[in-house]
């Protein structure tokens, strides 16, 4: 590092991070992203950083540290409470005068910062950062401050005085306590950068891991209109984007496995006036629906992330905005992530609802706990007086003045915010249980009520009414034992899937595109391939809102299922995740948005006009289509190769020929790319003609609920009949055996996907013994399932030790005696 002509000022493209003594660790990062990154195509603004020592000089010339000392001393031997000391040191600070080298030398480098710009009086970011700042074990998220738009030299040295008194907010000091860190030790550096014109364009927060799961191969993206600091703050319900960092090495593939448009309701924009330089303004309806970013955009700043996160070895906490005036993306900070990056792999730990009250309001889950206690709704930090040790804390939003109150809540609920606001931020680093960006907890939930607040249903948290039952349970993966048998994970909910990424699982056995359709699509395919003829106006409005933004109504249908299969795909990439196709029934798709029009009326639905028929009949065949370019798009144009398309209910192969000739017709070939197609085993007729189903199809997957309802003729929703319906019979066995040895004949791969092995061990063993390829469990049930299939092989290895004769003898129930 050269400082130039002056020990108080360094140009930020002459430090690195081995600079974090001189210049703390948030401009250490960025003369460290300047001076090894920029090569590589990340644009990082120009600016410069006063030193370590220009504070300790500032200090000294003041007498400062005297004072600090005195308060701090006061502070601990409780002559005087945390707010006194924050201001008594603050005011010190405030009053001090810049020794005449040091304003000097920040005056000089900002009229060169100005004239490298080719502008008089530049506008810039001030921020503070400290030597104790940006560490591994230590966020210090959001402690210091930061001044936006600031212009003229005057401006600028009254912003770094009040960064040098920032170091001492109660929260900052709060902070280091709590962290053990030595407040005389630490000192500040301010970094000067020239200012983005996000506040023309958009900005906002990255993480290269995901927040909540600590799944490390996915890139997480907050945007919102406007300067950067309401993302950060937590103001703004921001969009979110996440993308699949394996695949961002091909550049002809686009893996963007998430999109959630935000409401985005207020932007920060700067102003003329030095008294207020910046302020927040209600953003339009258009902006408010429409994306910060487009697709290229987020593929870019995720591949800086993977850049970045590569540079420095570790999982990288970004801050980015876009100039509005140039469209040109910048990085404006990195640091590194504190929290999910330093998580135990080897195991999880699992919370369970098992009873609760009525949901009263849900929004972004953040950590993966539940939590329980009586209300507090707290207006402003200068209430926190009111707030009871082990209470929910309810807020609109929060920033580090909050810190002291939030470590004091079992649970938090914010009205806004993202996964990267403050207060998600802090919630993590806490280990509490959160839920942001609500909407309206501060209105809908009362002081003293009694609530439950759950993360543990994946990406959405909900508040309950009264303290519900639940409990938590710790998953070791250390210790389970090989199978050969494939033990894979059935899926409904693609929010949920990045929270079971640390299973050893073998892939995915099944995910049911059904639950994607009715839970976040809504809409009746149908009703979007022909929204002109709806004749219901009610069902017009609601597509006409779930569909804002997209000219073809179809491409709503196919980008939301696409990306939500994308995140199952992604969790388990590049082992095999097999997607079946759309089994409702008619009356379940009658229910969709829309789906009364175009759906029969049948008495028997279970037995009537699903699966493969659908998929091929002038009634649903558009609908099918729509389907099938999700999958093309999820496997060609987002790369997950590792889908497989299985095909349920289907009745004959002569059926399966002509779904297959469907799916050739819209790109869908077996075969091609490496494409497999397997078929649901759930009728007797598909275990009867095996060998048929076998020479059109890849693969079988038993349905044990289907299989044991049509072999025994027992509904299986039937109260009267429950004693009957049992997937052990005898008959139900003979099938699978059947199938099974049928299957493997012809080369293709059996798996069964259900909970009877979960249900019942002797089944599991049941099938390991017939030679399945694989049992595809909940995630819930897979550490039973692994360990009761590795007992199972381990007696079948035993036994193949043990002479033919004897096996034969054992089979039959004859006691051999020596």
């Amino acid at each position: 590092m050269s400082a130039g002509a002056s020990s108080a000022v360094v140009w930020l493209a002459e430090v690195t991070r081995a600079d974090l003594g001189c210049v703390g660790g948030k401009n250490a990062s960025l003369g460290e992203l300047i001076a090894r990154l920029t090569p590589q195509g990340i644009k990082v603004p120009p600016g410069f950083a006063t030193t370590a020592q220009a504070y300790r000089d500032f200090v000294a010339a003041n007498r400062l540290d005297e004072v600090i000392a005195a308060a701090l001393d006061d502070l601990e031997t409780g002559r005087r409470t945390l707010a006194e000391t924050g201001t008594r040191i603050r005011a010190a600070v405030l009053r001090g005068e810049w020794p005449a080298a040091i304003a000097d030398a920040i005056g000089a480098a900002y009229a060169e910062l100005s004239r490298q710009s080719g502008q008089d009086v530049l506008s810039v970011a001030v921020r503070s950062s400290a030597t104790a700042e940006d560490l591994p074990e230590a966020s210090f998220a959001g402690q210091f401050e930061t001044f936006l738009n600031v212009s003229g030299a005057a401006a600028v040295l009254d912003a770094c005085r009040r960064c040098y008194a920032s170091l001492y907010t109660d929260r900052a000091i709060s902070y280091r306590q709590a962290r053990g860190f030595n407040t005389l030790k630490v000192a500040v550096s301010v970094g000067v950068q020239q200012m983005v014109r996000a506040d023309l364009g958009g900005a906002g927060v990255m993480f290269s891991i995901d927040t909540e799961t600590g799944f490390d191969r996915v890139v997480l993206i907050d945007a919102a209109w406007g300067l950067g600091e309401n993302v950060v703050q937590g103001a703004v319900d921001p969009d979110e984007y996440e993308v699949f960092k394996p695949l961002l090495k091909d550049p002809a593939l686009a893996p963007i496995v998430g999109k959630k448009c935000g409401a985005k309701a207020i932007k920060m924009i700067c102003t003329r006036s030095r008294m207020q330089p910046t302020k927040s303004v209600r953003t339009s309806l258009a902006e408010r629906r429409a994306w910060v970013l487009n697709d290229d955009e987020i593929l870019k700043l995720a591949r800086w992330a993977c850049l970045i996160e590569t540079h420095y070895g570790c999982a990288m906490d970004m801050e980015w905005a876009r100039d509005g005036a140039t469209g040109e993306l910048f990085i404006v900070q990195a640091r590194p992530e504190t929290v999910q990056s330093r998580r135990d792999a080897a195991s999880i730990k699992t919370w369970h609802l098992d009873r609760s009250g009525p949901k009263l309001l849900s929004g972004v889950s953040v950590g993966e706990a539940i939590g329980a206690g009586e209300v507090c709704v707290i207006e402003q930090p200068r209430d926190m007086a009111r707030f009871v040790d082990g209470a929910v804390l309810v807020a609109q939003t929060t920033d580090p003045d909050w810190v002291p109150i939030m470590r004091r809540a079992s649970a938090i609920v914010t009205d806004h915010g993202g996964r990267t606001s403050h207060a998600a931020i802090v919630s993590r680093e806490l280990g509490l249980p959160a839920i942001v960006g609500s909407g309206n907890a501060t209105r809908v939930l009362r002081n003293r009520q009694k609530v439950t607040v759950s993360c543990a249903q994946g990406e959405e948290g909900e508040v309950y009414e009264g303290i519900a039952d639940f409990h938590a349970d710790e998953i070791d993966f250390s210790s389970l034992p090989p199978t050969r048998t494939g033990i894979m994970l059935n899926f409904a909910n693609p929010m949920a899937a990045f929270r079971w990424w640390r299973l050893p699982a073998d892939g995915v056995g099944l995910a049911r595109m059904e639950f994607v359709i009715g839970n976040q699509i809504r809409v009746h395919p149908m009703a979007l391939v022909h929204y002109d003829q709806l004749k219901d106006e009610q069902a017009k409005r609601t597509i006409r809102n779930l569909s804002a933004g997209y000219a073809d109504k179809t491409a709503y249908f196919v980008d939301h299922l696409s990306r939500a299969l994308g995140r199952i795909a992604a969790a388990q990439f590049p082992r095999p995740v097999i997607v079946r196709m759309s089994d409702f029934k008619t009356n379940e798709y009658a229910n969709l948005v829309g789906g009364a029009q175009f759906e029969p009326r049948e008495a028997n639905p279970m037995l009537g006009f699903r699966g493969a028929s659908r998929y091929y009949s002038p009634l649903y065949r558009e609908g099918f289509a729509l389907e099938c370019r999700a999958i093309r798009r999820l496997r060609e144009t987002m790369g997950f190769t590792n889908v497989i398309v299985m095909i349920p209910f289907c009745r004959t192969p002569e059926e399966a020929d002509r779904v297959l000739d469907v799916m050739k017709g819209n790109g869908l070939e077996r075969g091609r790319d490496g494409l497999e197609i397997y078929v649901m085993c759930e009728i007797p007729s598909n275990v009867v003609l095996a060998r048929e189903f076998a020479k059109r199809f890849d693969g079988f997957s038993i349905g044990s609920n289907d299989l044991t309802q049509l072999t025994l003729g027992v509904d299986r929703d039937s109260a009267q009949l429950a004693g009957l319906f049992d997937e052990q019979n005898d008959a139900l066995k003979w099938m699978v055996r059947t199938v099974i040895e049928e299957a493997h004949r012809c080369g293709a791969k059996v798996g069964l996907c259900g909970e009877a092995p979960a249900h019942h061990p002797e089944f599991a063993a049941f099938l390991v013994e017939c030679g399945i390829d694989s049992i595809s469990v909940s995630p819930d049930s897979f550490v039973a399932i692994k360990r009761a299939v590795a007992a199972r092989e381990a007696a079948h290895d035993a036994d193949l030790a043990v002479p033919a004769a004897e096996v034969s003898r054992r089979a039959h129930g004859v006691e051999i005696t020596p």
